[in-house]
């Protein structure tokens, strides 16, 4: 379950439990919002999806996640260990188990090291003799098909985007990681090639016994990937539940605007409303009450007043909306 301030149903045993996750960044222009009281949990083995328009908050609790940005509040537990407080130095060897592919696949590579010894840096962090490092980098390099020679050799700049990807993932699954967490890996690339990498996870994942955190924008990869989906605006939580329940009823009218925002190939199936107007607010400042409210065109008196809690409106999918659908097709409430 996701949500702000409410009670965690499975936590006991997730692999991963956010709860009221808050980040924010000071500045002279006033403190950036950009995560605030986040909650969710990762079961075993899942993959969760967390969506949202640019500036939502999902990269930025992703990071949180792998103390890669400083949360500024809450609590984070990874295989029963709170980790928000941890030294560097275990967090050092829970990174271990806790890895990241990166939006962009060039430059999240060291330039001057070979693919080889790239994908390995993290066994030679840990020590590990030379013997294992070259057997490790072979084998991973084959798992994500570039085992032909000529890859091992090549730098960063020699590779394709799709190429420099999948070193990425086998620098990733050298360590032998529980999680891993996929911050936007496919947005740079070409759309065949984001098939092929999506697959290429897929079929890790199950190898592997993977658990995965897939952010995205785009909601028809979300879609493909996922078995839970987390909806995020300006640093909240909006919906959550399982992808096919939300993709095919979602509750909540930012979700339904998402949905319509993306082209069908079907002409009988049309925009299903309700449609959205502005932009999104300044998380330097954001809205009294809900968040989405200067958007939402279901939006009433109360909508200012209070903040919707994340409440169960069907069975398995939450949402933060005093007044969500009740319809695939966006019905508003009676």
């Amino acid at each position: 379950m996701a949500g702000s301030g409410t009670a965690h149903l499975r936590g006991d045993d997730a692999l991963l439990s956010v709860q009221d996750l808050v980040v924010e960044y000071p500045g002279k222009a006033g403190t950036v919002q950009a995560v605030s009281k986040v909650s969710f949990d990762v079961l075993p083995g899942e993959t969760l999806g967390i969506v949202g328009e640019s500036g939502c908050g999902k990269s930025t609790t992703g990071r949180a996640m792998l103390r890669l940005d400083r949360a500024t509040s809450g609590r984070i537990r990874f295989d029963g260990e709170q980790i928000e407080q941890a030294g560097e130095s275990r967090m050092r060897t829970l990174r271990r188990h806790m890895q990241m592919i990166f939006q962009d696949p060039v430059a999240s590579l060291n330039p001057r090291r070979s693919v080889k010894d790239i994908v390995v840096e993290g066994l030679a962090v840990t020590g590990a003799p030379a013997a294992e490092r070259a057997k490790t980098s072979a084998d991973v390099l084959a798992k994500v098909g570039l085992g032909d020679d000529r890859f091992t050799g090549m730098l960063p700049r020699q590779l394709s985007g799709g190429q420099a990807q999948r070193v990425a993932i086998a620098r990733a699954l050298a360590v032998n990681p529980r999680l891993l967490l996929c911050d936007e890996p496919v947005s740079a690339l070409d759309v065949s090639v984001q098939a092929q990498i999506l697959n290429l996870i897929s079929d890790l994942k199950a190898e592997y016994d993977l658990t995965v955190v897939f952010i995205a924008h785009d909601l028809g990869v979300v879609r493909t990937i996922s078995d839970n989906v987390m909806v995020m605006y300006l640093g909240k939580v909006c919906e959550f539940g399982d992808a096919v329940e939300v993709y095919d009823a979602p509750a909540h009218p930012y979700t339904r605007a998402l949905l319509d925002s993306v082209p069908l190939t079907d002409p009988d199936k049309g925009f299903a409303g309700p449609s959205l107007e502005g932009d999104m607010p300044s998380p330097l400042s954001p809205p009294s009450g809900c968040r989405f409210r200067t958007r939402c065109p279901l939006a009433q008196d109360r909508c200012a007043e209070e903040e919707p809690e994340v409440r169960e409106i069907r069975k398995g999918q939450y949402a933060a909306c005093h007044f969500p659908l009740t319809s695939a097709a966006g019905e508003e409430p009676a």
